[in-house]
């Protein structure tokens, strides 16, 4: 039997506060120390920082488990082997990139320019190697051309994922993939990796600001695709690349 709107909307509420009571406290009590022993004497920064952000938000969604009794979250087996690629997903909420940062020990991924201005965040994530664009340089060779060390870091078992839609999903509908991040493959001569994340927007969907914790939802992750292309092959063709990832999507979107 469905709870009333208002016993509802009331659970939300707190489960809501009860997670970003967590989010800061958490992150300034048990992980902000962590962090700064890492800046003043780890020897190689960016991923002692990188392993800290995924232990952090590791974190993060087992308070999310806690707060939810209906919710379960389950990740293919294989997506925890992946490394040195660059790694394709849908996005349908928020949560999708903290979601694949706490499944990656060494990772980074895109992030706004605009972010650097955020207190805390915005050190955090440049310490941590993420790439920086503007809106106006969403994935343009320019910006490619910008990431002077991440074909090393791919070769060193990093991973970078990537939206390749560049923006949120509001009906689950793939929309139109963009080139960077294929640029970005082919110029590492990195392996690609197709995720597909399934149910984070009914937890917190767009252009919401509480969490959906009443009704049951399983969360899954797992891998649709893997290619390794021939990238210096005379029949390589991005826009073949980009076209085969689109239907590995579509194949498997949700309904």
């Amino acid at each position: 039997m469905a709870l009333p709107k208002w016993i509802k909307r009331t659970i939300d509420f707190f489960a809501t506060i009860i997670l970003w009571v967590y989010f800061t406290l958490g992150f300034l009590i048990l992980f902000a120390p962590l962090y700064c022993y890492s800046y003043f004497f780890s020897k190689n920064l960016e991923f002692s920082f990188q392993k800290l952000n995924q232990r952090f938000f590791k974190s993060l969604f087992k308070v999310f488990l806690i707060i939810t009794p209906g919710l379960s979250i389950h990740i293919d087996d294989e997506v925890y082997s992946i490394r040195s690629s660059v790694i394709l997903c849908n996005h349908i909420s928020y949560l999708d990139s903290i979601l694949l940062v706490s499944l990656f020990e060494k990772q980074k991924t895109i992030v706004k320019r605009t972010f650097l201005k955020v207190p805390i965040f915005g050190w955090l994530v440049k310490r941590s190697g993420f790439l920086f664009q503007t809106a106006e340089e969403t994935f343009t060779s320019s910006v490619v051309q910008g990431f002077e060390n991440l074909e090393n870091y791919l070769l060193s078992e990093g991973n970078l994922f990537v939206f390749p839609e560049g923006t949120r999903s509001r009906d689950g509908v793939i929309g139109r993939l963009q080139k960077g991040a294929f640029n970005i493959a082919k110029r590492c001569r990195a392996p690609i990796q197709v995720l597909m994340i399934k149910n984070t927007n009914k937890l917190f969907g767009p252009g919401k600001w509480l969490l959906n914790t009443c009704v049951p939802n399983t969360i899954e992750v797992k891998r649709i695709m893997s290619i390794q292309p021939e990238y210096t092959s005379a029949y390589f063709s991005l826009h073949a690349l980009m076209e085969q990832v689109r239907q590995a999507f579509e194949l498997q979107r949700a309904p």
